[in-house]
């Protein structure tokens, strides 16, 4: 793995650092979450499920050009480096450094996986340059015109016909023991959130270019959903599942 960073290190966002100080900027934010355990308790028991669904979305083997949005705690990198075929190639972007440094000591040493210090929203990366792109859990912690321009450069990155594959929280059944405290909860520690209860991940998508393929699925009583995106000019959505 080696580094290819722009010439100036993107400057940590505002939001980022007024709001998610305490989870992912601070060192000692990093020792505390890097946990699997701690991880899965956040996500009520559903981190192996989560992370499944999204790999087996990628393939096995998965070949290729993979972009990965922002790092992750737990050990979904690591499993997707298990996954990746021998001629097929893993970029993992974070706007912080101390993120790529926690993820890099977690990897094997590996020619097939660069780590990139980049903004999500403005990734400097080729147009059409990725087969395939994964966005787990980002989507929620930023502003909603952020989320878009994020989007915009995750599709703009595609290759036509390549796909993106989001997992994030989703607004649960009425009926779910979980939609009052989880609501309080992210009103008090991440306020984006509740944009994913009242609009779709689509909604965000860039105007103009319609996706070819938008499949939904949710989890965990609605909790939880992966959105799945092929690159394209005519929209045709999938059924929408749940389980």
């Amino acid at each position: 793995m080696q580094p290819d960073d722009p010439p100036t290190p993107p400057q940590v966002p505002g939001y980022l650092e007024q709001i998610y100080w305490w989870a992912y900027v601070r060192p000692w934010a990093v020792r505390i979450f890097e946990h699997g355990w701690l991880v899965n308790l956040i996500l009520f028991g559903n981190y192996a499920r989560l992370r499944d669904a999204a790999l087996d979305e990628l393939g096995a083997p998965i070949g290729g050009r993979l972009l990965q949005v922002a790092c992750v705690y737990g050990d979904l990198t690591p499993r997707l480096q298990q996954r990746l075929a021998g001629n097929a190639q893993l970029d993992v972007i974070d706007v912080l450094q101390v993120q790529l440094a926690n993820l890099q000591r977690k990897l094997r040493d590996d020619p097939r996986i660069i780590l990139r210090q980049r903004d999500s929203t403005a990734l400097g990366l080729a147009d059409a340059s990725y087969d395939q792109a994964l966005v787990f859990f980002l989507l929620h912690e930023q502003p909603a015109e952020l989320r878009r321009q994020t989007l915009a450069e995750v599709m703009r990155v595609l290759r036509p016909g390549g796909k993106v594959v989001l997992i994030d929280y989703h607004r649960p059944t009425a009926w779910h023991p979980l939609r009052h405290p989880m609501h309080l909860l992210l009103r008090r520690l991440e306020p984006y959130a509740a944009d994913l209860w009242q609009e779709e991940i689509a909604d965000y998508l860039p105007p103009g270019e319609p996706p070819a393929r938008l499949h939904k699925q949710t989890y965990f009583g609605g909790l939880y959903q992966k959105v799945v995106i092929q690159r394209g000019l005519d929209l045709d959505t999938d059924s929408i599942g749940s389980n």
